[in-house]
Formats: structure tokens, sequence, C-alpha cells
């Protein structure tokens, strides 16, 4: 066999032409890029390309015998460097030049026989160590910004001390008079009692998530088996080393190895998802009662407090998240050596893991918090006429509580996985392709550079919201807000263009359904970018649908005037509405990503979306703190002026979660159909034709199961609620003086109700999710469970929009109507009239749509798609049972 250097029209070549001699000439190509087209024959010293050659041609495996091979010398200085390289070692046994220096002369090595290209041209500006550097750096970096944010927000003292006042007027606050004082008032057992509450949330939220990880734990370890037999019986857990899947001249690491190193990477990505939840809900409890007191000194003090804490959690979450992928693959790789392509196969269970844990905690928190919801409103507002998280009411604590354990731990495990999901697909995408083919190591790690970027960009972005600008008003939260949404949009785009001009080669190939795509790195750029600000759109039209400062909410909450049927009407059809720019922008998204880069494109159009993702954890955060902060300042007794105030948080908060959960959705569409391609391509499917029955049948099966899934989350929180409506009805009827407030509620009961609920209820939706791929991959086979991915996709991504911005303007709706801030607001108020009874309705059942079944539908549908990768190698070999019979 031969191995040769030639040159050809591809990187960056200013002219090309056509020799006599059938060379191309110009600068040179990839290396070692297989692409059967080409013709190519050994005649005694001499190798000849035939003109069917293609403009992006690249490499061949020849047959012997092998004679040494002479071939143009190209026009590439870096050319006379290759006999130095790494890579010249490995592919060649001898590499000089003749002494004409006209030729260059190669032999093949026995492990790669080879046509190759000059790899002087497929080099990147950023060196592989200074990759190796930056990344874990940059996490580092990400992790210190949490902690200094934190330590900030725990200046604020839980303790009753009257603050010093002799440092001015700070700008943090600190050192400020508290309103009590100034109103005379200065009762420091207003301080004692929100201690008291805040730890009596911490521990139940503590209690709750521990209970649900000891369940969910055994699922996972039962799961963890399934992986290990599922992809070890692939090749009757054999120890010898197989082909390559995709490059058959090739030797990668045995079955066994990838069944084990999957299940590993399974264990670890649930892992991190639960210490990403559980570190989340942690900082979110220590958080509220101190954005409370900050309340006393003004909006702004209370912002401060409450985005930090959320800034604390967003980047955590991304830098550990980053952190713990980078560290994996460098593990891995003690196994893997060169096999790369087996390597980034066994980190897709990364994902698997993430989104598995998110997919109960969402489950199991969105019930627990809702269930509590909608008992303490319907009795407690509707029933009662008491204010909301008034003490009287036994389900305020279990209210609280489910904020942190469904909105901030569930959320995010939810965004956690998002992220997982879109490295996994675009390093498993990219290791088949030529940066995976040729071991560039800084070209690889693109999407983990692009995440590092984002977590420099979310930290200067932080800045703006908690130092630069300072809030003075309540009308400008919601402006502070949608600001980091643009500014780090802005600045996170001029970062992605330097990573991509850096990092990457100037022209490269995508592995695209079998065949070797040509891409320019300016188009790499495009795709991540279009993702950016896809999901910027997405952001800003979730905004517009679900504040009450905007027309869509304010109609809704006018339709309350004639009772909550018109409500409810109202608010569906804003739902139905609020899709079609959404997907329109995604749809977009995703054909000028797939034009310019197929599936890789699509991925980090994903990655993109997320790139962002320490600010837009933050803005999430920031609303469950705040709503937290609203009810301890009510049952701690604090002034009807501080209740205004987180109320005004909480409602800039309702609208940032649902912008969230937009990103949330918008990004598990792209990552899903990155997935999508990739197990496509694993499981050697040619086509995947909706014409044919076996694929159609899949498409209709997987259209239904988001409702199924909605169906059965929808039941368990009206299930759980009855129970909690009953219980909350049974303590006012029985327990003199709870009304009069001469006697404590037993709220223990109460969350015991939710807990005892969620914990049962969450089981049969995850299973539903898991066991889907597994029934339909090994029973009917990968062209069935392609169509159900597809049809899954699909209507999942419609329904989860639908329902999280439906909830959101019914919550808004009613806050619309509490917070009276206009003539019209007024005129449907105030609490307690007809209008608000029925915006309060309204509310009850948007908060199951908006914060379970919404944002667990994005789960679903990224879930599935990624456990059928997983498997892909099984379902290949032994799936379609059922056909292969009948």
């Amino acid at each position: 066999m031969t191995c040769a250097i030639i040159s050809g029209p591809h990187r960056g070549a200013r002219s090309v032409s056509h020799e006599k001699e059938g060379w191309w000439a110009g600068q040179v190509v990839d290396v070692g890029i297989v692409i059967p087209r080409i013709n190519c024959s050994a005649r005694t010293s001499t190798l000849t390309c035939s003109d069917s050659l293609p403009h992006s041609g690249y490499s061949q495996t020849l047959l012997s015998p092998r004679p040494p091979v002479y071939i143009r010398r190209p026009q590439s200085p870096a050319l006379s460097e290759l006999h130095t390289s790494r890579r010249s070692s490995r592919l060649f046994e001898s590499l000089e030049f003749d002494p004409s220096g006209s030729w260059l002369l190669g032999r093949c090595s026995a492990a790669n026989d080879r046509l190759i290209s000059d790899p002087a041209m497929g080099t990147t500006i950023l060196p592989d160590l200074l990759t190796e550097i930056l990344i874990p750096a940059t996490a580092v970096v990400g992790i210190a910004f949490a902690l200094v944010q934190w330590l900030l927000v725990s200046k604020v003292k839980l303790s009753p001390e009257r603050e010093s006042s002799g440092a001015g007027n700070n700008k943090n606050g600190y050192s400020d008079y508290l309103i009590e004082e100034e109103e005379g008032l200065n009762n420091h057992n207003v301080v004692v009692k929100c201690a008291e509450i805040q730890r009596a949330i911490s521990e139940g939220a503590s209690s709750f998530l521990v209970t649900e990880y000891q369940y969910v734990g055994v699922f996972m370890a039962v799961f963890a088996i399934l992986i290990f037999v599922f992809l070890g019986s692939v090749e009757g857990f054999s120890t010898k080393s197989q082909p390559c899947t995709y490059s058959k001249d090739k030797i990668c690491k045995p079955v066994l190895a990838n069944a084990i190193f999957s299940t590993l990477s399974f264990l670890l990505g649930a892992f991190t998802s639960v210490v990403s939840g559980f570190l989340g809900m942690k900082i979110a409890t220590y958080a509220n009662a101190r954005t409370t007191l900050e309340a006393r000194k003004g909006v702004g003090k209370a912002f401060i407090t409450a985005f930090r804490s959320g800034a604390v959690m967003g980047f955590l979450l991304a830098a550990n998240g980053l952190l713990v992928l980078y560290i994996s693959i460098n593990l891995f790789k003690l196994y893997y050596g060169d096999d790369w392509e087996g390597l980034f196969e066994a980190i897709t269970g990364y994902g698997l893991g993430g989104s598995s844990m998110a997919l109960f905690g969402r489950v199991g928190g969105g019930i627990y918090t809702k269930a509590a919801d909608v008992g303490a409103d319907l009795v407690g507002k509707v029933e009662r006429n008491i204010p909301e998280d008034d003490p009287r009411n036994p389900a305020v604590i279990a209210d609280n509580v489910g904020d942190n354990v469904g909105d901030i731990a569930g959320m995010g495990s939810d965004l956690f996985g998002s992220y997982a999901e879109s490295s996994c697909a675009a390093l498993v995408v990219a290791s088949i392709s030529s940066f995976g083919i040729n071991h560039e190591l800084t070209a690889m790690f693109y999407p983990l550079l692009i995440s590092s970027m984002g977590i420099i960009v979310c930290l200067f972005t932080t800045l703006f919201a908690t130092d630069f600008f300072e809030i003075k008003a309540v009308k400008e939260i919601e402006p502070a807000l949608k600001k980091q949404l643009i500014i780090s949009t802005v600045l996170m785009t001029g970062g992605i263009a330097i990573i991509s001009w850096i990092a990457l080669p100037s022209s490269f190939t995508i592995f695209n359904f079998g065949v070797q795509k040509t891409v320019k790195n300016w188009e790499l750029f495009f795709c991540v970018a279009i993702g950016l600000w896809a999901g910027l759109v997405i952001g800003f039209v979730t905004e517009y649908y679900t504040s009450n400062a905007y027309s869509p909410v304010q109609d809704v909450a006018d339709s309350c005037r004639t009772g909550a049927a018109t409500n409810v009407i109202f608010g569906l059809a804003l739902g139905y509405k609020s899709v079609i720019i959404p997907i329109f922008a995604i749809a977009i998204s995703i054909f000028v990503s797939f034009s310019f880069a197929a599936m890789y494109g699509i991925a980090v159009a994903a990655l993109g979306m997320l790139s962002t993702i320490a600010t837009g954890l933050a803005i999430d955060a920031y609303g469950p703190i705040s709503d937290n902060a609203g009810g301890i300042a009510e049952m701690a007794g604090m002034s009807h002026r501080i209740r205004e105030r987180t109320d005004a948080l909480d409602a800039a908060g309702n609208t940032t979660a649902a912008i969230g959960k937009g990103f949330a959705i918008g990004s598990a569409a792209l990552v899903s159909l990155a997935l999508f391609g990739a197990f496509v391509s694993r499981s050697a499917i040619s086509t995947v034709d909706v014409l044919t029955p076996k694929v159609f049948i899949g498409l209709l099966v997987g259209a239904m199961l988001p409702y199924w899934f909605s169906a059965m989350t929808m039941k368990s929180v009206g299930s759980a609620a009855l129970k909690m409506v009953e219980e909350v009805r049974r303590q006012f009827n029985n327990i003199p003086g709870l009304m009069e407030g001469t006697a404590k509620p037993d709220y223990a009961n109460c969350v015991k109700i939710s807990t005892d609920a969620s914990i049962r209820e969450m089981i049969p939706p995850g299973a539903l999710v898991m066991l889907t791929p597994l029934i339909v991959g090994t029973l009917f086979g990968v062209e069935t469970l392609s169509g159900v991915l597809a049809g899954s996709l699909v209507s999942g991504v419609q329904i989860a929009i639908s329902a999280s911005n439906t909830g959101g303007a019914w919550d808004n709706a009613k806050k619309y109507i509490e917070a009276g801030a206009s003539e019209h607001a007024r005129s449907l108020g105030p609490k307690g009239s007809d209008p608000h009874k029925a915006a309060v309705i309204g509310d009850t059942i948007g908060d199951p749509l908006k914060d379970t079944s919404g944002p667990s539908l994005n789960i679903l549908i990224k879930l599935m798609a990624v456990e059928s990768l997983v498997f892909a190698p099984f379902f290949a070999t032994h799936g379609g049972l059922l056909f292969k019979y009948l």
C-alpha cells in the first residue's frame, strides 16, 4: 500500500488549475478522509489520479504493491515541515523530498495505509495545549465568580442586629436605614420570623429532594444495568477489537468497552444532574429570606440580591457541567487513545444520565409544587378570601418548598441536561468528521470552547445588572432583565466569531449521512450565531405573550370580567398563537444550520442557544427566589410596601421563568434533531421514508406520546391537588381560631401530602419516556423508532411552548389585577373581586401547564432521542424482533 501528499482546490486555494498529468494544482486538502469515489491507481513509482477526483477530493486506501509515491510538490511553505509534524511520524515509515526538491517521497506505515493530504493547511491558530488549559481554566473562573456572588449575598445577615448606619449610602445597601426604622417600627422580631420561615422551607426542600433521589437512584441503577446488558450483548460481550463503525479499515475498541464506558458516563451525567439541582435548591433557599430583608431598603437592593443568587446557580451549573464533561473525556481517552469514534460514542451516556434525572426532577418537583399551589390558592384565595402566602393557610409552606424543588432544582437539572446533550451531539458528529479522523483536538473541542466563551461573556453581562447599573424603580426591573438577554447575545456573537476563527481550520469536512461535506469556518460561525439569535427571538416573543406590560396578557385579564370560562378561552388562544413565531425561528435555524454544516450545524446551533446558559439560569432562578421572598414577607407580617416590592420582583420573575422555558424548549428541539440525525447514521438507515408503513406508524405513535405524557402529569397534579384542597378545608373547618390567627395550621401534613403524591406519581410518566425507545427499538426496529422520534419532536415542541406560555399568561393576568398599577387593572380589582377570583381559577389551571407538563415535554423529546442514540448499536444488530418473525 502507498501513502502520498496530494494537492487540491480546498483549503483556501486562491487558484486552481488542472494540469496535463492529471494532478490538481493549488493548495492542499484534509488529512485522512476516506472518500470512495476517488479513482486512483499506483503504476510503478508514480500515483495517478483520474479526472474524477472531486474538487473537495480527499483520501482513498490504495492497493498493493507498496512502491514509493512521487507527487508534485504543492506551493505550501509549511509542507517542508511535514516530516517533523506529529501526524507524519504516525503515518509514514519514511518521508523526504527528492534531490530536485520538487517531489515528495513517502511510504505508508503499516497502520495507516491511506492517501493523505497536507496537514499544514488543517492547523488551527489556537494550539492544542492552550485549548487544554483554557477550557478547565474558564470553568474554574466561573466557579470562582459564583463563589464571589455567594459571598456578597451572604453579607445580608439573617439576624436581628441593627446594621451600622455610619458607612453612608453604600451602593450595595448593607448600611442603609430600614423602612421599619423610618416608620418608627424597628421590629427585629420580623427578622427572626424570616429566619425561621427560611429554615422551614430549606429543610422541607432538602427532605423532599433526598427522598426523591433515593427512589430515582434505584431506577437509575436498574437502567444502568440495562445499558450495560443491551450494549454488551451486541457482540456477545466480546473483548476483541472490532472494525470501526464509520471507518471499516480502522480497528476500534471492543464492544464490551463501549458498554462499560457508556454505563459509567450515564451514571456520571446522572450524578452531575443531581448535584446541579440540589445546589440550585440550596442557593435559592439561602437567598429567599435575604431578598425579603433587602426589600426593606428598596426594590433595587432586593433585585440585586435575588439576581446575584440566581447568578450563583447559573455559573455553578454551567462551569460544573463543562468541567465534568472535559475531565470525563480526558479520563476516557486514557483507555480509548486514538479511537475517538468509540470515545465520543460512549460519552453520549453523559447526556442520557443528565436528562434522565432532569425528567424525574421536573415531573416530581412540578407535581409537588403545583399540588400545594393549587390547593393553597383555591381554598385560601377563592373560598376564604385571604391573601396569597397568608400564614393561616396550611399549604403555604408546601407551596414555597415547591418553588424550590420544582422551579429551581428541576429547572437546573433540565438545563444541565440540555447543555450536556447538545455538547454530546456535536462531539459525536465531530468524531466521525475530519476533526475526529485527523485527531484535531482544538477543532474537536469547538463545542466546549463555545461554552467556555459563554461563561466569560455571561460574567461581564452579570456585572451590568449588579454593579454597572442600579435599579431604582419597579418599572426598571423587567427592562433590566431584558437587557441581560440582549447584552449577552451581542457579546456572545463576537465571542463565537473569535472562537470560530482561532479554533477551527479555514476549511474542513463534516459527516453528512455517509458522505463528507466540505464546510468553511465562517459557515460554522453562522450556525452557532443563528441558534443564539433564535434563542433571543424566542425569549422576546415569550416575554411579549407572558408579560402583563403588553396587550396579550392585559386582554386575558380583561376577559375575567365575564368569569373564569372566558378567561380560560382567551388564555388557551394566547398559548396557541404564541407558538407561531418560535416555530418559525426554530425552522429557520434548522434550515440554515443544516445547509451550512449538516447535522453538526444543528447541534452547534443548539449549543449557541445555550451558550449564555449562565445568564439564562440567573434570570430564570431569580423568579422563584423573588416568589419565595414575597411569601416570606407575607408570612412574617411585613408591611404592605415590602410586599408590593416583592410582588413586582415576582411578576418580572414569572416572565423570566417563561423566557427560560422558551430557551429550554427551543434548544431541546434543535438538539433532539441533531441526536436524531446521529441515531439515523449510527443505525445505518439510508433514508427515513414516511410512506413506509413501519415509519408512518412510528410517526403517529410518536406524535401521540406528548399527549399521553401530559395527560399523566396533569392528572397527577389534579389528584394531588384534590387531596391538598380537602386537607386545607379540613384544617380551616376543624382547627378553632385558625382564621382569626390565634391558632397555627398543621403545615407538616400538607408537606407530607405533596411529598407522597409527587414520589408516587412521577414514576409512571418517567417510565413511559424511558421505556418507549427500548420497547419500540427492540420489537419494531430502528425504522419505526425513527418515526417515533420524529413524531414526538414535532408535536412535543408545539405543546410545550403553548402550555408554558398559556400558564405564564394566566399567572401574570392575575398579578396584573392584584397590582392595580393602571386604571384598567384597578377597574378589574381589588383582590377578592369576581374578576380577580376568575383570574385565580385561570392561574390554578395554568400552574400544571407551565410548571409540570410544559417544561417536562422538552425533556421527553431530547431524552428519547439521546437514549435511542446510546442504544443504537443494539437496535441495529438485534432490533425489530417482531418484524423478523412475522
